[in-house]
Protein backbone atom coordinates (compact mmCIF):
# COMPACT_ATOMS: atom_id res chain seq x y z
CA UNK A 1 0.00 0.00 0.00
CA UNK A 2 1.42 3.38 -0.99
CA UNK A 3 0.36 6.74 0.41
CA UNK A 4 0.32 10.18 -1.22
CA UNK A 5 2.92 10.76 -3.88
CA UNK A 6 5.52 13.51 -3.64
CA UNK A 7 6.21 13.52 -7.37
CA UNK A 8 5.32 17.22 -7.61
CA UNK A 9 6.82 20.22 -5.80
CA UNK A 10 7.11 19.99 -2.04
CA UNK A 11 4.19 21.48 -0.14
CA UNK A 12 5.93 21.54 3.23
CA UNK A 13 5.26 24.62 5.32
CA UNK A 14 7.65 27.22 6.71
CA UNK A 15 10.81 26.06 8.45
CA UNK A 16 10.80 25.32 12.16
CA UNK A 17 12.73 26.84 15.05
CA UNK A 18 14.73 24.74 17.49
CA UNK A 19 11.82 25.03 19.92
CA UNK A 20 9.38 23.71 17.31
CA UNK A 21 11.71 20.82 16.44
CA UNK A 22 11.90 20.02 20.15
CA UNK A 23 8.09 20.05 20.33
CA UNK A 24 8.00 17.48 17.53
CA UNK A 25 10.46 15.28 19.47
CA UNK A 26 8.28 15.58 22.56
CA UNK A 27 5.12 14.68 20.65
CA UNK A 28 6.68 11.59 19.06
CA UNK A 29 8.39 10.42 22.25
CA UNK A 30 5.53 8.38 23.81
CA UNK A 31 4.82 6.30 20.69
CA UNK A 32 5.91 2.67 20.90
CA UNK A 33 7.97 2.21 17.76
CA UNK A 34 9.70 -0.94 16.58
CA UNK A 35 10.97 -2.23 13.25
CA UNK A 36 7.37 -2.93 12.20
CA UNK A 37 3.89 -2.18 13.47
CA UNK A 38 1.39 0.50 14.28
CA UNK A 39 3.90 2.59 16.25
CA UNK A 40 5.85 3.20 13.06
CA UNK A 41 2.66 4.10 11.22
CA UNK A 42 1.59 6.49 13.97
CA UNK A 43 5.02 8.13 13.83
CA UNK A 44 4.76 8.57 10.07
CA UNK A 45 1.25 9.97 10.48
CA UNK A 46 2.67 12.74 12.69
CA UNK A 47 5.54 13.41 10.27
CA UNK A 48 2.92 13.48 7.51
CA UNK A 49 1.30 16.48 9.18
CA UNK A 50 4.49 18.39 8.36
CA UNK A 51 5.48 16.82 5.02
CA UNK A 52 3.66 14.99 2.22
CA UNK A 53 4.88 11.41 2.41
CA UNK A 54 4.81 8.38 0.16
CA UNK A 55 4.27 5.49 2.55
CA UNK A 56 5.33 1.98 1.55
CA UNK A 57 4.08 -1.28 3.09
CA UNK A 58 6.26 -4.32 2.34
CA UNK A 59 4.70 -7.73 3.19
CA UNK A 60 6.17 -10.15 5.69
CA UNK A 61 8.42 -12.70 4.02
CA UNK A 62 9.49 -10.44 1.15
CA UNK A 63 13.14 -11.21 0.28
CA UNK A 64 15.28 -8.10 0.74
CA UNK A 65 18.93 -8.71 -0.15
CA UNK A 66 20.15 -11.40 2.29
CA UNK A 67 17.20 -10.84 4.64
CA UNK A 68 13.43 -11.29 4.70
CA UNK A 69 10.86 -8.82 5.99
CA UNK A 70 9.96 -10.07 9.48
CA UNK A 71 6.56 -10.63 10.98
CA UNK A 72 4.81 -7.54 12.25
CA UNK A 73 4.79 -6.83 16.00
CA UNK A 74 2.18 -4.84 17.85
CA UNK A 75 1.58 -4.43 21.57
CA UNK A 76 -1.40 -3.16 23.53
CA UNK A 77 -0.39 -3.64 27.17
CA UNK A 78 2.11 -5.37 29.43
CA UNK A 79 2.70 -5.51 33.15
CA UNK A 80 4.02 -7.48 36.09
CA UNK A 81 2.05 -7.60 39.36
CA UNK A 82 3.76 -8.51 42.62
CA UNK A 83 2.24 -10.92 45.19
CA UNK A 84 0.26 -8.01 46.67
CA UNK A 85 -1.31 -7.21 43.30
CA UNK A 86 0.65 -4.00 42.66
CA UNK A 87 1.97 -3.28 39.18
CA UNK A 88 5.73 -3.16 39.66
CA UNK A 89 6.44 -3.02 35.90
CA UNK A 90 3.97 -1.18 33.67
CA UNK A 91 4.19 -0.73 29.91
CA UNK A 92 1.75 2.19 30.08
CA UNK A 93 4.23 4.09 32.27
CA UNK A 94 7.08 3.59 29.77
CA UNK A 95 7.21 1.53 26.61
CA UNK A 96 10.87 0.75 27.39
CA UNK A 97 9.62 -1.65 30.08
CA UNK A 98 8.96 -4.39 27.51
CA UNK A 99 11.66 -6.05 25.43
CA UNK A 100 10.83 -5.12 21.86
CA UNK A 101 9.18 -7.90 19.86
CA UNK A 102 8.20 -9.86 22.99
CA UNK A 103 5.74 -12.65 22.19
CA UNK A 104 2.43 -12.83 24.08
CA UNK A 105 2.59 -14.07 27.68
CA UNK A 106 -0.05 -14.65 30.34
CA UNK A 107 1.28 -16.56 33.32
CA UNK A 108 1.92 -16.63 37.03
CA UNK A 109 5.40 -17.60 38.16
CA UNK A 110 7.73 -17.27 41.14
CA UNK A 111 10.29 -14.47 41.14
CA UNK A 112 13.16 -16.92 40.74
CA UNK A 113 11.63 -18.10 37.43
CA UNK A 114 10.86 -14.56 36.28
CA UNK A 115 14.22 -13.05 37.21
CA UNK A 116 16.15 -14.27 34.08
CA UNK A 117 13.57 -12.38 31.99
CA UNK A 118 14.24 -9.07 33.78
CA UNK A 119 16.87 -6.74 32.30
CA UNK A 120 18.52 -3.92 34.23
CA UNK A 121 21.58 -1.66 34.21
CA UNK A 122 23.44 -2.41 37.45
CA UNK A 123 25.95 0.39 36.75
CA UNK A 124 23.07 2.87 36.27
CA UNK A 125 20.63 1.57 38.89
CA UNK A 126 17.98 4.30 38.46
CA UNK A 127 17.61 3.84 34.68
CA UNK A 128 15.57 1.47 32.52
CA UNK A 129 17.45 -0.07 29.55
CA UNK A 130 16.20 -0.48 25.99
CA UNK A 131 16.33 -4.09 24.77
CA UNK A 132 14.94 -5.95 21.75
CA UNK A 133 14.50 -9.48 20.48
CA UNK A 134 13.75 -8.91 16.82
CA UNK A 135 15.01 -12.13 15.28
CA UNK A 136 14.14 -14.76 17.91
CA UNK A 137 10.78 -15.42 19.49
CA UNK A 138 11.33 -14.48 23.11
CA UNK A 139 9.98 -12.16 25.77
CA UNK A 140 11.17 -10.08 28.67
CA UNK A 141 10.88 -6.89 30.69
CA UNK A 142 13.21 -3.98 31.40
CA UNK A 143 13.27 -2.16 34.72
CA UNK A 144 15.61 -0.22 36.95
CA UNK A 145 18.02 -2.09 39.19
CA UNK A 146 16.49 -0.19 42.10
CA UNK A 147 13.06 -1.64 41.30
CA UNK A 148 14.47 -5.14 40.92
CA UNK A 149 16.28 -4.90 44.25
CA UNK A 150 12.97 -4.06 45.92
CA UNK A 151 11.05 -7.09 44.64
CA UNK A 152 10.02 -9.66 47.23
CA UNK A 153 9.91 -13.40 46.77
CA UNK A 154 6.56 -14.86 45.77
CA UNK A 155 4.35 -15.41 42.76
CA UNK A 156 4.09 -12.70 40.09
CA UNK A 157 1.40 -12.20 37.46
CA UNK A 158 3.05 -11.64 34.06
CA UNK A 159 1.10 -10.30 31.07
CA UNK A 160 2.29 -9.21 27.63
CA UNK A 161 -0.67 -8.45 25.36
CA UNK A 162 1.08 -8.45 21.99
CA UNK A 163 0.82 -10.00 18.55
CA UNK A 164 3.53 -11.28 16.24
CA UNK A 165 1.93 -12.15 12.92
CA UNK A 166 2.24 -11.73 9.18
CA UNK A 167 1.88 -8.09 8.25
CA UNK A 168 4.14 -5.43 6.77
CA UNK A 169 7.27 -3.38 7.22
CA UNK A 170 6.45 0.31 6.82
CA UNK A 171 8.68 3.14 5.64
CA UNK A 172 8.12 6.52 4.02
CA UNK A 173 9.80 8.92 1.61
CA UNK A 174 9.51 12.64 0.99
CA UNK A 175 11.06 13.93 -2.24
CA UNK A 176 11.97 17.55 -2.98
CA UNK A 177 12.34 17.67 -6.78
CA UNK A 178 15.44 18.95 -8.52
CA UNK A 179 17.98 17.51 -10.92
CA UNK A 180 18.39 13.88 -11.90
CA UNK A 181 21.06 13.16 -9.28
CA UNK A 182 19.97 12.89 -5.67
CA UNK A 183 20.96 13.73 -2.12
CA UNK A 184 19.73 11.11 0.36
CA UNK A 185 18.87 12.09 3.93
CA UNK A 186 18.07 9.02 6.01
CA UNK A 187 16.91 8.61 9.61
CA UNK A 188 15.56 5.64 11.55
CA UNK A 189 12.06 5.48 13.05
CA UNK A 190 12.23 2.18 14.94
CA UNK A 191 13.16 3.08 18.52
CA UNK A 192 10.48 3.62 21.17
CA UNK A 193 10.89 6.37 23.79
CA UNK A 194 14.42 7.50 22.94
CA UNK A 195 14.50 11.22 22.21
CA UNK A 196 18.04 11.83 20.96
CA UNK A 197 18.37 8.45 19.30
CA UNK A 198 16.25 8.55 17.07
CA UNK A 199 13.73 11.39 17.25
CA UNK A 200 16.20 14.28 17.12
CA UNK A 201 17.37 13.07 13.71
CA UNK A 202 13.76 12.78 12.55
CA UNK A 203 13.00 16.36 13.66
CA UNK A 204 16.09 17.74 11.90
CA UNK A 205 15.18 15.85 8.71
CA UNK A 206 11.66 17.29 8.80
CA UNK A 207 13.07 20.80 9.25
CA UNK A 208 15.47 20.39 6.33
CA UNK A 209 12.71 19.13 4.04
CA UNK A 210 10.48 22.05 5.00
CA UNK A 211 13.30 24.53 4.49
CA UNK A 212 14.03 23.13 1.03
CA UNK A 213 10.35 23.40 0.16
CA UNK A 214 10.20 26.96 1.45
CA UNK A 215 13.26 27.93 -0.62
CA UNK A 216 11.60 26.45 -3.70
CA UNK A 217 8.45 28.48 -3.19
CA UNK A 218 10.58 31.60 -2.73
CA UNK A 219 11.77 31.19 -6.30
CA UNK A 220 15.13 29.49 -5.83
CA UNK A 221 15.79 28.50 -9.41
CA UNK A 222 17.59 25.54 -10.87
CA UNK A 223 18.08 23.30 -7.84
CA UNK A 224 20.89 21.00 -8.85
CA UNK A 225 19.83 17.92 -6.89
CA UNK A 226 16.68 16.10 -5.93
CA UNK A 227 16.52 15.60 -2.16
CA UNK A 228 15.13 12.26 -0.98
CA UNK A 229 14.21 11.97 2.70
CA UNK A 230 13.86 8.41 3.97
CA UNK A 231 12.11 7.61 7.26
CA UNK A 232 12.63 3.89 7.82
CA UNK A 233 13.29 1.35 10.57
CA UNK A 234 16.99 0.90 11.28
CA UNK A 235 18.93 -1.81 9.41
CA UNK A 236 16.03 -3.80 7.98
CA UNK A 237 14.38 -0.60 6.72
CA UNK A 238 17.40 0.66 4.81
CA UNK A 239 18.10 -2.86 3.54
CA UNK A 240 14.51 -3.07 2.30
CA UNK A 241 14.78 0.32 0.59
CA UNK A 242 18.04 -0.67 -1.11
CA UNK A 243 16.57 -4.00 -2.25
CA UNK A 244 13.57 -2.22 -3.80
CA UNK A 245 15.53 0.70 -5.27
CA UNK A 246 18.71 -0.71 -6.80
CA UNK A 247 18.36 1.48 -9.88
CA UNK A 248 17.37 4.60 -7.90
CA UNK A 249 20.32 4.07 -5.57
CA UNK A 250 22.60 4.69 -8.54
CA UNK A 251 21.31 8.27 -8.70
CA UNK A 252 22.51 9.07 -5.18
CA UNK A 253 25.41 11.48 -5.50
CA UNK A 254 25.60 12.46 -1.82
CA UNK A 255 24.00 11.23 1.39
CA UNK A 256 23.72 11.83 5.12
CA UNK A 257 22.40 9.61 7.88
CA UNK A 258 21.08 11.72 10.77
CA UNK A 259 20.97 10.44 14.34
CA UNK A 260 21.73 11.62 17.89
CA UNK A 261 21.19 15.12 16.53
CA UNK A 262 20.05 17.00 19.61
CA UNK A 263 22.31 16.45 22.61
CA UNK A 264 24.87 18.89 23.99
CA UNK A 265 27.87 17.15 22.42
CA UNK A 266 29.97 18.62 19.62
CA UNK A 267 29.00 17.74 16.05
CA UNK A 268 30.61 14.54 14.80
CA UNK A 269 30.88 13.49 11.18
CA UNK A 270 31.71 9.92 10.16
CA UNK A 271 33.04 9.75 6.62
CA UNK A 272 31.60 7.52 3.96
CA UNK A 273 33.35 4.29 3.04
CA UNK A 274 34.95 6.16 0.13
CA UNK A 275 36.62 8.53 2.60
CA UNK A 276 37.10 11.41 0.17
CA UNK A 277 33.69 11.61 -1.47
CA UNK A 278 32.38 15.09 -2.16
CA UNK A 279 29.99 14.81 0.81
CA UNK A 280 32.97 14.02 3.06
CA UNK A 281 34.86 17.08 1.84
CA UNK A 282 31.80 19.34 1.97
CA UNK A 283 30.93 18.45 5.57
CA UNK A 284 34.55 18.77 6.65
CA UNK A 285 34.79 22.20 5.04
CA UNK A 286 31.57 23.48 6.64
CA UNK A 287 32.60 22.26 10.07
CA UNK A 288 36.14 23.62 9.80
CA UNK A 289 35.24 27.00 8.32
CA UNK A 290 32.32 27.60 10.70
CA UNK A 291 34.44 27.37 13.81
CA UNK A 292 31.96 24.93 15.38
CA UNK A 293 33.47 22.43 17.83
CA UNK A 294 33.49 19.15 15.96
CA UNK A 295 35.12 15.80 15.30
CA UNK A 296 35.59 13.92 12.06
CA UNK A 297 35.88 10.14 12.14
CA UNK A 298 36.90 7.60 9.54
CA UNK A 299 34.32 5.13 8.30
CA UNK A 300 33.70 1.90 10.17
CA UNK A 301 31.04 -0.76 9.45
CA UNK A 302 29.46 -0.16 12.89
CA UNK A 303 26.85 2.39 13.72
CA UNK A 304 23.70 3.46 11.92
CA UNK A 305 22.36 2.85 8.41
CA UNK A 306 25.42 4.35 6.71
CA UNK A 307 26.86 0.83 7.00
CA UNK A 308 24.10 -0.45 4.68
CA UNK A 309 24.44 2.34 2.12
CA UNK A 310 28.22 1.94 2.24
CA UNK A 311 28.21 -1.87 1.93
CA UNK A 312 30.69 -2.80 -0.82
CA UNK A 313 28.07 -3.75 -3.41
CA UNK A 314 26.49 -0.30 -3.22
CA UNK A 315 29.40 1.80 -1.89
CA UNK A 316 27.26 4.93 -1.89
CA UNK A 317 28.79 8.26 -0.83
CA UNK A 318 26.82 8.44 2.44
CA UNK A 319 28.27 9.74 5.70
CA UNK A 320 26.73 10.04 9.15
CA UNK A 321 26.21 13.26 11.10
CA UNK A 322 25.58 13.10 14.83
CA UNK A 323 26.46 15.08 17.89
CA UNK A 324 27.51 12.50 20.47
CA UNK A 325 28.23 9.27 18.64
CA UNK A 326 26.57 5.87 18.61
CA UNK A 327 26.64 4.22 22.07
CA UNK A 328 29.10 6.81 23.43
CA UNK A 329 27.05 8.66 26.08
CA UNK A 330 25.58 7.37 29.37
CA UNK A 331 21.99 8.14 28.37
CA UNK A 332 22.22 6.08 25.17
CA UNK A 333 19.50 3.40 24.93
CA UNK A 334 18.18 4.16 28.42
CA UNK A 335 15.21 5.93 29.96
CA UNK A 336 17.47 8.97 30.48
CA UNK A 337 17.27 9.66 26.74
CA UNK A 338 14.09 11.66 27.22
CA UNK A 339 13.01 15.02 25.74
CA UNK A 340 14.82 17.02 28.42
CA UNK A 341 18.10 15.51 27.21
CA UNK A 342 17.54 17.10 23.78
CA UNK A 343 18.36 20.80 23.44
CA UNK A 344 16.49 23.09 21.02
CA UNK A 345 19.71 24.99 20.26
CA UNK A 346 21.48 21.73 19.36
CA UNK A 347 18.67 20.74 17.00
CA UNK A 348 18.87 24.15 15.35
CA UNK A 349 22.65 23.98 15.05
CA UNK A 350 22.54 20.50 13.50
CA UNK A 351 19.92 21.61 10.99
CA UNK A 352 21.87 24.75 10.10
CA UNK A 353 25.04 22.71 9.58
CA UNK A 354 23.22 20.40 7.17
CA UNK A 355 21.76 23.41 5.37
CA UNK A 356 25.23 24.90 4.88
CA UNK A 357 26.42 21.55 3.53
CA UNK A 358 23.54 21.55 1.04
CA UNK A 359 24.55 25.02 -0.17
CA UNK A 360 28.09 23.78 -0.83
CA UNK A 361 26.83 20.71 -2.69
CA UNK A 362 24.50 22.82 -4.82
CA UNK A 363 27.16 25.37 -5.81
CA UNK A 364 30.28 23.21 -6.13
CA UNK A 365 31.44 22.85 -9.74
CA UNK A 366 34.52 22.13 -11.82
CA UNK A 367 35.49 24.77 -14.35
CA UNK A 368 37.85 25.02 -17.31
CA UNK A 369 39.91 28.17 -17.85
CA UNK A 370 39.21 29.34 -21.41
CA UNK A 371 42.27 31.63 -21.38
CA UNK A 372 44.82 29.42 -19.62
CA UNK A 373 48.05 30.84 -21.09
CA UNK A 374 49.06 33.59 -18.73
CA UNK A 375 46.73 35.67 -16.62
CA UNK A 376 43.85 37.17 -18.67
CA UNK A 377 43.36 40.91 -18.51
CA UNK A 378 40.51 41.33 -16.07
CA UNK A 379 40.40 45.12 -16.20
CA UNK A 380 39.40 45.44 -19.84
CA UNK A 381 36.57 42.99 -19.20
CA UNK A 382 35.27 45.23 -16.45
CA UNK A 383 35.92 42.66 -13.74
CA UNK A 384 38.15 44.86 -11.62
CA UNK A 385 36.09 47.97 -12.17
CA UNK A 386 32.91 46.18 -11.18
CA UNK A 387 34.41 45.61 -7.75
CA UNK A 388 35.11 49.27 -7.00
CA UNK A 389 33.95 50.50 -3.63
CA UNK A 390 33.31 47.05 -2.22
CA UNK A 391 34.75 46.40 1.24
CA UNK A 392 35.88 42.97 0.06
CA UNK A 393 37.45 44.12 -3.21
CA UNK A 394 40.85 42.58 -2.53
CA UNK A 395 39.28 39.26 -1.46
CA UNK A 396 37.05 39.20 -4.56
CA UNK A 397 40.02 39.89 -6.85
CA UNK A 398 42.07 37.19 -5.17
CA UNK A 399 39.18 34.75 -5.53
CA UNK A 400 39.09 35.40 -9.28
CA UNK A 401 42.79 34.69 -9.58
CA UNK A 402 42.48 31.47 -7.61
CA UNK A 403 39.51 30.30 -9.68
CA UNK A 404 41.35 31.03 -12.91
CA UNK A 405 44.45 29.22 -11.75
CA UNK A 406 42.67 26.08 -10.56
CA UNK A 407 40.04 25.86 -13.30
CA UNK A 408 41.70 22.90 -14.97
CA UNK A 409 38.92 20.32 -14.74
CA UNK A 410 40.65 18.62 -11.82
CA UNK A 411 39.69 21.03 -9.04
CA UNK A 412 36.24 21.94 -7.76
CA UNK A 413 35.28 25.29 -6.29
CA UNK A 414 35.40 23.61 -2.89
CA UNK A 415 39.01 22.66 -3.64
CA UNK A 416 39.69 26.30 -4.49
CA UNK A 417 38.17 27.51 -1.22
CA UNK A 418 40.09 25.01 0.88
CA UNK A 419 43.42 25.65 -0.84
CA UNK A 420 43.09 29.44 -0.92
CA UNK A 421 41.54 29.85 2.53
CA UNK A 422 38.89 32.11 1.00
CA UNK A 423 35.19 31.83 1.87
CA UNK A 424 33.34 29.38 -0.38
CA UNK A 425 30.72 32.03 -1.18
CA UNK A 426 33.43 34.39 -2.46
CA UNK A 427 34.86 31.66 -4.67
CA UNK A 428 31.41 30.86 -6.09
CA UNK A 429 30.76 34.55 -6.82
CA UNK A 430 34.13 34.89 -8.53
CA UNK A 431 33.48 31.84 -10.69
CA UNK A 432 30.12 33.22 -11.76
CA UNK A 433 31.66 36.58 -12.72
CA UNK A 434 34.37 34.84 -14.73
CA UNK A 435 31.80 32.62 -16.43
CA UNK A 436 29.70 35.63 -17.42
CA UNK A 437 32.86 37.27 -18.84
CA UNK A 438 33.58 34.18 -20.95
CA UNK A 439 36.82 33.34 -19.14
CA UNK A 440 35.73 30.00 -17.65
CA UNK A 441 33.20 27.36 -18.58
CA UNK A 442 31.76 24.54 -16.54
CA UNK A 443 33.80 21.41 -17.07
CA UNK A 444 31.88 18.64 -18.79
CA UNK A 445 34.59 16.00 -19.20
Amino acid sequence: MNGPSTAGPSTAGPSMTGKEMHELVTRLYPLCRSITGDGVRATLDVIGEHLPLRVHEVPTGTPVLDWHVPREWNIRDAYVRDPAGRKVIDFTASNLHVVGYSVPVSATMPLRELRPRLHTLPAQPALVPYRTSYWSEDWGFCLSQETLDGLEEGDYEVVIDSTLADGHLTYAEHVVPGGEEEVLISCHVCHPSLANDNLAGVAVAVELARRLGEAGRAGEAGRRYTYRFLFAPGTIGSITWLARNRQAAGRIRHGLVLACAGDAGALTYKRSRRGEAEIDRAVAYVLESSGRPHRTLDFSPYGYDERQYCSPGFNLPVGCLTRSTYASYPEYHTSADEPGFVLPESLEDTAQTCWEVFQVLEADRRYTNLSPYGEPQLGRRGLYGALGGRSDTQQAQLAMLWVLNLSDGDHTLLDVARRSGLPFASVVAAAESLREAGLVAEWTG
